[in-house]
């Protein structure tokens, strides 16, 4: 054979030796994981370990609770006022704004239907006169023999009965502030207690009459003292435990950047508003420098109590078929999948209410993986 024929040959040999001298080598597979129930264990040394980090979980103070509320009037120093008797608006005594003493003057209303009250009364006093006389009278002919007993008996009789109708119209009259002996047919509205008329629906010449007074119908005016306030509380149900008699709670509003007001709790509905869902409750306030007004939107900041708590980062846990889930890390490669019971959400973290325990590690990032790992094993099982 010719000597190239050799040649190449020898240098074909060459390059195929030298080709399976430089092929890369097979690459290993990944160690896999062991699935036991609900923990997935992985081998030393697998790369999944590295994409997963977790996080030691403390208790944590609770925040004070933020709720919404608002001023009221306190309604055992307010009143409002209606007339009792129909008529006319006379004269107008007092305006919006002022303060007023305990049975000052506020309106001046002709009324004949108090004239009417003052007519009976009038009567019932003339009634009770004859009556008077007509006993004395009998009294002394018994006692001459002219008249009879039972005569006697009988006027004693009218007596009690017109008696009892002059303290009656009387004390009417007194009810309404007319005890004096004149029929005027004028009745004078005026305040049951000392404080500030806040409101006032009454102007001169207006046609009052007592069945235009109905719950919906503003009052006439409204007497408070605004240095002492209620405040109403929408609290959710998971507020309850922080809402007990007595305790004291801060009330801020935007309008007093962030000056805070202390009031005391004082009641607390025993049920649900079937609307919001919400429990309405009470805190009085003290407000001698009447900085707050009535129906002001407030919050009202709840103190916990150095109550504490477990959070979690939210994005750790995930839901699935209607339940909430956490992968906790329990060394040498385990993670455990774990039901837990979630709370409130506090920014990025939410708190667990059951189902871990303080000290644990959970796998804040990589659940998912995990979870792809765990059930598609299920699944084969």
């Amino acid at each position: 054979m010719p000597i190239r024929f050799f040649k190449f040959m020898h240098l074909s040999l060459f390059f195929l030796v030298l080709a399976a001298c430089n092929k890369a080598p097979e690459p290993v597979p990944a160690p896999e994981a062991r699935i036991e129930g609900e923990s997935i264990i992985f081998p030393a040394g697998a790369p999944q370990i590295s994409s997963i980090k977790t996080q030691l979980i403390n208790m944590q103070p609770v925040p004070a609770s933020n709720l919404n509320g608002r001023v009221t009037w306190n309604e055992d120093r307010t009143v409002r006022i209606y007339t009792p008797f129909a008529g006319r608006v006379e004269r107008i005594l007092v305006q919006a704004g002022q303060a007023v003493t305990k049975g000052q003057a506020l309106a001046v209303i002709a009324s004949p239907d108090f004239g009417q009250a003052q007519t009976d009364a009038r009567r019932a006093e003339s009634d009770y006169a004859l009556a008077d006389k007509n006993i004395s009278r009998l009294r002394e002919l018994e006692q001459n023999g002219v008249a009879a007993r039972k005569e006697v008996h009988a006027a004693e009789a009218d007596q009690a009965r017109a008696a009892a109708e002059l303290a009656r119209s009387r004390r009417r009259l007194e009810l309404y502030g007319g005890a004096g002996k004149s029929v005027d047919q004028t009745y004078t509205l005026t305040s049951p207690i000392a404080g500030i008329v806040v409101e006032k629906n009454i102007n001169p010449g207006q046609e009052l009459r007592p069945d235009q007074m109905t719950t919906n119908a503003p009052p006439l005016y409204t007497v408070t003292d605004p240095t002492t306030l209620w405040v109403q509380i929408d609290a959710y149900e998971r507020d309850l435990p922080l809402l007990t008699r007595g305790k004291v709670v801060t009330v801020r509003t935007p309008s007093y950047g962030d000056e805070s007001f202390p009031a005391e709790i004082i009641s607390v509905a025993d049920f649900l508003d079937t609307t919001t869902r919400t429990i309405k409750a009470r805190a009085a306030l003290a407000n001698k420098s009447r900085k707050l007004k009535g129906e002001m939107y407030v919050t009202v900041e709840i103190d916990t109590g150095g109550a504490k708590e477990l959070l979690v980062p939210s994005k750790a846990m995930y839901f699935q078929a209607g339940k909430n889930y956490l992968f906790i890390d329990e060394g040498k490669g385990k993670f455990t999948r774990r039901a837990v019971k979630a709370g409130d959400i506090r920014d990025t973290r939410t708190e667990i209410l059951d189902g871990l325990r303080e000290g644990e590690k959970v796998v804040v990032d990589g659940s998912l993986m995990l979870q792809q790992v765990l059930l598609p094993r299920r699944v084969q099982k």
